[in-house]
């Protein structure tokens, strides 16, 4: 199974935020962490301060900072929330399935069993998990160390 960029992106911003809980991050600083478009993060903070899972603050000392703790986001919930127009298989579309074979052919439930499998495995994790080498990840992403606190 394949995530798009913009799952990926959702995750890498719940992570950042994660590490440091008690203070706000800027897109700029997120961007430069992890190398990747501001252009692109403005669309994914948007989304997910859109549902609740960030708290995004404007003007002089704003900035973004996890809505919940981290032991309270969902990878699974997450996954699904930004994946959610993803379809495995043409299949799986029962409005413009044009498949000649769907009514006999076995790979929409075999199809079916593995998303549900990748499924139940991301549920089984919180944002909290992914964080669990914090100081290691604080040095790989600039972070300074102080900020990042015993949590």
């Amino acid at each position: 199974m394949r995530l798009t960029t913009f799952t990926d992106y959702n995750l890498r911003v719940l992570i950042y935020l994660a590490i440091q809980p008690d203070k706000r991050a800027t897109i700029a600083e997120i961007a430069a962490a992890f190398g990747i478009s501001e252009s692109h993060l403005m669309k994914v903070v948007h989304f997910l301060g859109k549902h609740g899972i960030l708290a995004n603050v404007r003007g002089k000392g704003g900035g973004l900072t996890l809505a919940k703790p981290a032991e309270e986001i969902n990878v699974g919930a997450i996954v699904q929330l930004t994946e959610a127009d993803a379809l495995l298989a043409e299949c799986f579309n029962d409005e413009h399935n044009a498949c000649v074979i769907t009514r006999v052919c076995q790979l929409r439930r075999v199809l079916g069993e593995a998303a549900k499998a990748f499924s139940d495995v991301l549920n089984q994790y919180t944002v909290a998990d992914l964080i669990s080498e914090r100081p290691k990840l604080a040095r790989i992403l600039s972070i300074p160390i102080e900020s990042v606190g015993r949590r």
